[in-house]
């Protein structure tokens, strides 16, 4: 194939029916990487999804599949994603999940060279998340009406975002022994089942208890049931759900950015760096890995910084 490709051709591409045996081995990678590394339903299947890009990709270019698929074969699918206008964050990502496919190949002895070994990962600027102000945090936090059942479990979910920066599936996985009053903290079990302490505050700790008291019994048939804010017939809520929530209450705040469901963690990270707090703590208390992750957010700092300049010094 010659000239340009446009996404619809390389997705007819990538998408095309792939041998069996090239899914069996997806399947038993994902396997390998859920029981050894305990990885998410959500991260298992963007990973399996890239795996049968390329396989796909394979098929419909090539006569090779996965276990024979040659360095040129993968010089040639990135240049048509390229040809096709894809984001190189997007292929950066794609081409992580397939060194993890071929390194769990090589380890099962499946291969002895790794096609991909010699090729260099897209160069990709650090994106700098949205965030909001402390005023637009404050007026998103005071959108839900407490006088309802409703309103109160949201304004409550909103508080503890905020307060702890967990991420949406954390948060709408809290179960009522996740939270203890007395020690202010929350338990929360984040990626790869890992669990870490973060301690909440005053004002959380008493939206939680006000809710306990007021909201909780009203929204349940069962109080003994684990989801500490339950959604409907009694179970967790969904991350889309709450997403849904959020966007409602921007509205209602009258906040027009475009906010993502991080909105609250990226405030609640950058906020503590603006005042003050180590970088090691913010990489503490969001579960970060690695502290590369987290630095991203002293860049947004540094940017507010820079405004407040401008701003407000008489030769800014």
């Amino acid at each position: 194939m010659t000239g340009s490709v446009s996404v619809d051709d390389h997705q007819r591409m990538a998408t095309a029916p792939i041998a069996p045996e090239d899914d069996g081995l997806i399947q038993q990678c994902l396997d390998t990487l859920w029981l050894e590394r305990g990885a998410s339903e959500h991260t298992l299947a963007a990973y399996g999804r890239d795996m049968r890009h390329w396989a796909g990709f394979l098929a419909a270019w090539s006569e090779h599949g996965l276990l024979d698929a040659r360095h040129d074969d993968a010089e040639t699918f990135l240049e048509r994603r390229q040809q096709a206008g894809y984001h190189p964050r997007s292929s950066a990502r794609l081409l992580s999940a397939l060194r993890r496919f071929y390194r769990w190949a090589q380890l099962t002895h499946f291969i002895d060279h790794d096609p991909l070994a010699e090729i260099a990962l897209p160069r990709v600027r650090p994106g700098l998340p949205e965030t909001l102000d402390e005023d637009e945090v404050e007026r998103l936090l005071a959108a839900p009406d407490v006088d309802t059942l409703i309103g109160l479990r949201d304004r409550t979910m909103l508080e503890v975002l905020y307060a702890s920066g967990l991420r949406v599936s954390e948060l709408v996985s809290l179960r009522t022994d996740s939270v203890s009053i007395r020690q202010g903290i929350v338990r929360v079990i984040g990626k790869g089942d890992k669990e870490r302490l973060v301690p909440l505050g005053e004002e959380a700790l008493d939206w939680i208890e006000r809710y306990l008291k007021e909201a909780r019994p009203g929204l349940v048939t069962d109080i003994t049931v684990p989801p500490l804010f339950p959604g409907r017939h009694n179970g967790f809520m969904t991350r889309q759900t709450f997403w849904y929530r959020i966007k409602h209450y921007a509205q209602v705040a009258c906040i027009d950015k475009p906010l993502s469901p991080h909105t609250l963690r990226h405030a609640f990270a950058t906020h503590l760096l603006d005042h003050g707090a180590h970088l090691r703590v913010v990489q503490a208390l969001l579960g970060h890995t690695d502290l590369s992750t987290t630095q991203i957010y002293t860049h947004v700092a540094q940017q507010r910084l820079e405004a407040l300049h401008q701003q407000h010094h008489p030769r800014g």
